[in-house]
C-alpha cells in the first residue's frame, strides 16, 4: 500500500461568516487536517480467519538445521483468533499450543522466496520465526495489515495507559490518528479504536489543563469527521461546552461532529451522550455574542438552503434535543413530586400541609408515571398557602375558603383527573406559579426559540405538527406560563398552515386525550387572550374536513361559552358555527336554542348569517317536501354549483337514486347532498369527491343503501368513516385507494353489504 505525504488545508468557517470569539488564546489555533487516503486495495478488518502456519526454530546446531529446511517444513492448518492481545488459535495444538502476544511480534513482513509456496508472510517473534500461508494474495494482505494493525493499537494502548509526559503523550495520540487515517483497512474500528483510547486516557486523567484538552480535541478532530464520539468522550466535549463556550474549538471542531449527529444519529435512545452533547454544544452556541443569531445560523445550515432539508433525520434528531432539554429544566421539580402537591390536589385545593407524604431522594430522570396522591383530607379551617420549593424551582400554591366550598362536591371522586383538566384550575381557585432558576430559564428560552425556528420551515412543519401532538411536555411546564405563552408562536403557526396534516394535529392524537385545541381554549390552562387563537383553530379546523357533527357535539359540549362569548364580540368563524349548530340540531335544550338566536341577532354579521339560515331551512322545508322525481342524473360535466341550483328549483322528497357520474362535482356538494331526506342510492363514478364529502356524508345519509366511488380520490381517511353506515349493501370502491387493511375492516363492520367491487385497489 502506497501512503502519500500528509498535507494540512485550512478549514473554512463552519457557520457562514461566524467569527471567532475574541480574546481566544489557545497555543495553537484550531485546525482540520486533510484526510489522508491510502492508494490501492482496501481491506476490511480480519477479526478470524483460516490460514496455514509454520513455526521455524532458530537453527543450534547441523542437525536442527536439516529438520528445519524448506523440504522438511511441516504445514498446519488453523483457524486463527486475532484477539485485542494475541493472536490464537481454535484448535491450540501443535505450532499454535500457545497464543502469541503482540508483545513478543518483533516485526510483521510480506515474505517470498524462490521455489516456494506462494502468499506468505512472516511474523518474527523471540527464538524463532511463524509463517503464515493465506489462499490468494488479497487475503495474505488482509492478514498483513490486520496483524500490523492489531500490534499498534495494543502498543498505543500500552503507551498511553501510563502518560508520563504530555507533550509526548500528544505526540503518539497525533502519530496514532495519522495511522487510522492513512491505514488501507476500512472498518468502523480502525477510527473508533483510537478514540476510545483517547477517551479512557481523558476519563483517567482529571488534573488536565484547558490547554491539555484543546490539543487533545485538535489532534483528534479528523477522526471525527467521519464518526460519532464514544461515550466517555462525549461526556468530555459537554464539559468543555460548558466550560469554554467561547472556545474556537466548539466552532471549528464540534460544528461538523454535531453536525453529523444530527444527519446520521437513528435514535438517541441507544446513545443519550450524543444528544447531552448537541444540547450543550447548541447552549455554547448560544453563549456566543450574537446569541440566538449564531444558533438561527446553524439550524439554517442544518436545513439547508433550498425549499427542502434533504436530510430526514435533521428535525426529529432537533426536536428529541428540545424536548430532553426543556424536560431538564423542570427535572428538580419532576423529581420533587413525591413531596408536592400532586394534580389533583391542586385542582381540588384541599389537602393539608402535615398529610404530605415525606421527603424521598431523588429520583432519576425517567418519564414513569406519576405518582397518585392518597386521597385528600377536608377541612373546615382556612388554609395556609403551601410553598414547595427544590433548588432551583419554587412554586406556591394559595388556597382559600371559597375553593375549598366549591371543591367539596367533588370529593367522592378518587379517579385522578386527566393532564389538562388537571391543569384547568379557575383562578379563583388557586394560583400556581412556576420559577426557575436563572442556568434554567436560559436554556427554556434557547430551546423553545429553536423550536419556533423549526415551526417556521414549511417543509419540516408536518413532522414538527405530528411530532408535538402527543403534548411530550411535563405537565410542570404546561403549568408555567412562560412557557405556554412562548409555544403559543408554535401553535398559531399550525392553526395558520393550510394542510391538513399540519392543522390536523392541533386536535388529540387519540380518543379521550386532551391536545393544543383544548390546551389553548378558552378555560384551558395555555390561554392567555380572550379566544383569537382558539378562533383562529376553529377556523381552520372548520374550512377543512372537520365541519361534522362530530366536531360540532364536542364545541357544544366543551366550549359552547367561549364560542357565544366570541360571536358576541362579532367573530365570524363563531357566528358560523353556532349557526351550524342550529342547522345541524346540535342543541337540544330550548333556552339554549334561544340565547344562541339572541347572540347572533345582538351583531350585524349575526343577524345577518342568521337570516340566511332561516332562508335555507325554508328551503330545506321546500326541497324535502314529498314530492318530484325518484331518479335524477345531472349532465357530465356539471358542478357543485349546477347541482345546487338544481336542488333549489323544486321540491326532491321522493329523490331515491341520483347519478352524480362522470361529472365535476366536489366535496363541497356534500352540503347540499345531506339535505335530500328520501336518497338510497348515489352514484359518484369518476367524480373528485373525495374524504370530506365522505364523512359528511356518513354522519347524515345513514339511510344510504348503495354508493358508487368508482375511479374517486378517496382514500383510507374517508373510508373508514363509511363503518357508520350500517344500511349499505352495494359499495364499489374501484381503483380508488383502498388498503386491504380498511377493506377488512369495513367487511366488519358493515353487516348488510352484500355487493363489493375492489377491483384495481391494494386489496384486491
Amino acid at each position: 500500500c502506497n501512503t502519500p505525504s500528509s498535507s494540512t488545508e485550512e478549514s473554512k468557517p463552519l457557520l457562514g461568516e461566524m467569527s471567532a470569539p475574541e480574546g481566544n488564546k489557545m497555543g495553537a489555533a484550531p485546525c482540520r487536517r486533510a484526510l489522508l487516503h491510502c492508494n490501492g486495495m482496501r481491506y476490511k478488518l480480519l477479526q478470524e480467519g483460516d490460514i496455514q502456519v509454520c513455526v521455524i526454530r532458530h537453527p543450534r546446531t547441523f542437525l536442527s538445521k536439516i529438520l528445519t529446511s524448506k523440504f522438511l517444513r511441516r504445514w498446519e492448518p488453523h483457524h486463527l483468533t486475532l484477539a485485542d492481545n494475541s493472536v490464537a488459535s481454535a484448535t491450540p495444538t501443535g505450532y499454535m499450543e500457545n497464543s502469541i502476544s503482540y508483545s513478543a511480534i518483533e516485526d510483521v513482513q510480506l515474505l517470498s522466496w524462490e521455489n516456494a509456496p506462494k502468499y506468505c508472510l512472516q511474523l518474527t517473534i523471540p527464538g524463532g520465526t511463524v509463517l503464515l500461508q493465506a489462499a490468494n494474495s488479497y487475503l495474505r494482505d488482509q492478514w498483513f495489515h490486520s496483524l500490523q494493525w492489531k500490534k499498534k493499537i495494543y502498543k498505543y494502548k500500552k503507551v498511553l495507559s501510563n502518560p508520563s509526559r504530555w507533550e509526548v503523550v500528544l505526540k503518539e495520540i497525533r502519530t496514532l490518528v495519522d495511522m487510522a487515517l492513512t491505514s488501507p483497512l476500512q472498518d468502523d474500528s480502525i477510527h473508533q479504536a483510537p478514540l476510545e483510547i483517547v477517551s479512557k486516557l481523558l476519563s483517567e486523567n482529571n488534573n488536565l489543563t484547558t490547554q491539555d484538552h484543546e490539543s487533545i480535541i485538535v489532534a483528534i478532530a479528523p477522526l471525527l469527521e467521519n464518526n460519532h464520539p464514544p461515550p466517555d468522550l462525549c461526556e468530555f466535549f459537554c464539559k468543555h461546552c460548558r466550560e469554554r463556550p467561547r472556545s474556537m474549538v466548539v466552532i471549528e471542531v464540534f460544528t461538523p461532529v454535531v453536525q453529523r449527529i444530527l444527519k446520521h444519529n437513528m435514535d438517541f435512545g441507544k446513545c443519550p451522550r450524543l444528544r447531552l452533547f448537541t444540547q450543550e454544544y447548541i447552549l455554547a452556541l448560544n453563549e456566543l455574542n450574537a446569541g440566538m443569531e449564531v444558533v438561527k445560523k446553524f439550524i439554517h445550515s442544518m436545513h439547508g438552503p433550498t425549499g427542502q432539508c434533504p436530510h430526514p433525520r435533521v428535525l426529529p434528531n432537533l426536536v428529541a434535543v428540545c424536548l430532553a432539554a426543556i424536560y431538564s429544566c423542570y427535572e428538580e421539580f419532576i423529581n420533587s413530586r413525591d413531596n408536592s402537591p400532586s394534580l389533583k390536589e391542586i385542582r381540588n385545593g384541599c389537602q393539608q400541609q402535615c398529610d404530605r407524604k415525606p421527603n424521598l431522594p431523588l429520583r432519576l430522570l425517567h418519564t414513569s408515571p406519576d405518582l397518585v396522591s392518597q386521597e385528600a383530607t377536608l377541612t373546615e379551617s382556612r388554609l395556609k398557602p403551601v410553598i414547595v420549593t427544590s433548588n432551583e424551582i419554587h412554586v406556591e400554591v394559595e388556597r382559600n375558603n371559597t375553593a375549598n366550598q366549591k371543591m367539596t362536591a367533588n370529593v367522592g371522586n378518587d379517579s385522578e383527573p386527566n393532564l389538562i383538566d388537571c391543569l384547568m384550575v379557575s383562578p379563583t381557585c388557586s394560583t400556581m406559579s412556576i420559577e426557575l432558576s436563572a442556568q434554567a430559564d436560559r436554556i427554556l428560552g434557547c430551546y423553545v426559540e429553536i423550536l419556533k425556528m423549526l415551526s417556521d420551515y414549511d417543509d419540516w412543519r408536518p413532522a414538527l405538527a405530528s411530532l408535538l401532538q402527543p403534548i411530550p411536555f411535563p405537565k410542570e411546564a404546561l403549568a408555567h406560563e412562560k412557557f405556554t405563552k412562548e409555544l403559543k408562536y408554535v401553535i398559531q403557526r399550525f392553526a395558520e398552515d393550510p394542510r391538513q396534516e399540519v392543522h390536523s394535529c392541533l386536535l388529540s392524537v387519540r380518543a379521550g386525550k386532551d391536545g393544543w385545541f383544548q390546551l389553548y381554549s378558552p378555560g384551558g390552562v395555555a390561554c392567555d387572550d380572550d379566544g383569537e387563537l382558539f378562533a383562529s383553530m376553529v377556523h381552520i379546523l372548520m374550512g377543512s374536513c372537520y365541519k361534522t357533527k362530530k366536531f360540532l357535539l364536542s364545541l357544544a359540549e366543551n366550549k359552547l361559552g367561549p364560542c357565544m362569548l366570541l360571536a358576541l364580540r362579532g367573530n365570524q368563524t363563531m357566528v358560523e358555527i353556532l349557526c351550524l349548530m342550529l342547522e345541524y340540531n346540535i342543541i337540544d335544550n330550548n333556552d339554549t336554542q334561544l340565547q344562541i338566536i339572541s347572540t347572533l341577532e345582538s351583531t350585524d354579521v349575526g343577524k345577518r348569517m342568521y337570516e340566511q339560515l332561516c332562508d335555507r331551512q325554508r328551503e330545506l322545508k321546500e326541497l324535502q317536501r314529498k314530492g318530484g322525481p325518484t331518479r335524477l342524473t345531472l349532465p357530465s360535466k356539471s358542478t357543485d354549483a349546477d347541482l345546487a341550483r338544481l336542488l333549489s328549483s323544486g321540491s326532491f322528497g321522493n329523490l331515491e337514486n341520483l347519478s352524480l357520474a362522470f361529472t365535476n362535482v366536489t366535496s363541497a356538494c356534500a352540503e347540499h347532498l345531506i339535505k335530500l331526506p328520501s336518497l338510497k342510492q348515489l352514484n359518484l363514478w369518476s367524480t373528485q369527491f373525495g374524504d370530506a364529502g365522505l364523512r359528511l356524508l356518513s354522519e347524515h345519509l345513514t339511510m344510504l343503501q348503495v354508493l358508487n366511488l368508482c375511479e374517486t380520490p378517496v382514500t383510507d381517511a374517508g373510508l373508514l368513516a363509511l363503518s357508520s353506515m350500517k344500511s349499505l349493501c352495494s359499495l364499489n370502491m374501484n381503483s380508488t385507494k383502498l388498503s386491504a387493511d380498511t377493506y377488512e375492516d369495513l367487511k366488519a363492520k358493515l353487516p348488510n353489504l352484500k355487493e363489493v367491487d375492489v377491483r384495481y385497489t391494494e386489496a384486491w
